[in-house]
């Protein structure tokens, strides 16, 4: 098994991408300790994984979620940054509320549980990996969700930044950038025919993809099989990020 007894924190892991990450990091033999707001409690205990709550925006929760994570195993190999939120709204009328609920726990969250961490392995000698969840959104623009795309782009810088500070360490850094995957918030946009088109319009392998994909991406970083790789965006979007024009839509 890929991970073996490494103890992974996973954060925004009640649903979604950061669940399939879950799954797929236990079955390769991780520890697993998911971090999550809203959900998450149920299913770390019907799947034998532990569960902290935490608001990652809070610097005392995400010391919390280390301090929590080490008394019970002793040590940290691998983060998964997965938490974020998105507010989608009209570019004029985002509010600095907005704006600042998006980047506290997209990058301020992301970059403070990475140093957190980061400062862990350091102090141990471990030589973990750090697997930031981006996305398409990080170097391409949609006017509708202007917050999230900013912060994705900070999360890009973010992946750069650590992976070469971290290097003489032996800590690798990496990001995963999904274009349409679907979870729960792409199913509140996706309603209808129309949406549905428009979505696969720009995606030239022509579907939706699916959160189990996206996680076993988050593993090959995670894993020695990306033993040399640091730095570096992986971009599972169905081909989208190439992509100049649209494509047509099988009926």
């Amino acid at each position: 098994m890929k991970l073996e007894n490494r103890v992974a924190i996973i954060t925004g892991a009640g649903r979604g991408i950061g669940y399939a990450i879950a799954e797929q990091f236990r079955d390769e033999g991780a520890k697993v300790v998911i971090v999550d707001l809203l959900d998450g409690k149920a299913a770390a205990k019907a799947l034998a994984w532990d569960f902290i709550r935490a608001d990652i925006s809070k610097s005392s929760d995400i010391n919390r979620v280390v301090a929590e994570t080490l008394k019970l195993h002793g040590r940290i190999d691998v983060l998964v940054n997965n938490a974020g939120i998105s507010i989608v709204k009209e570019f004029l009328d985002v509010t600095e509320d907005d704006y600042d609920q998006v980047m506290a726990v997209n990058v301020k969250g992301s970059f403070l549980l990475l140093q957190a961490v980061a400062k862990h392995m350091v102090e141990q000698g471990i030589k973990g990996t750090i697997v930031n969840m981006s996305s398409v959104n990080d170097t391409m623009a949609i006017s509708t969700i202007a917050p999230y795309s900013i912060s994705k782009g900070g999360v890009r810088q973010l992946t750069h930044v650590a992976a070469i500070s971290l290097a003489k360490h032996g800590i690798r850094v990496n990001a995963i950038g999904p274009g349409s995957i679907m979870t729960d918030m792409l199913k509140g946009v996706m309603t209808d025919d129309a949406s549905r088109k428009r979505i696969l319009s720009r995606t030239p392998l022509g579907r939706v993809g699916e959160p189990s994909e996206i996680a076993k991406v988050a593993v090959f970083l995670a894993s020695e099989d990306s033993s040399y790789v640091t730095g570096q965006v992986i971009y599972a979007d169905g081909g989208r990020m190439p992509l100049n024009y649209t494509v047509d839509v099988l009926e």
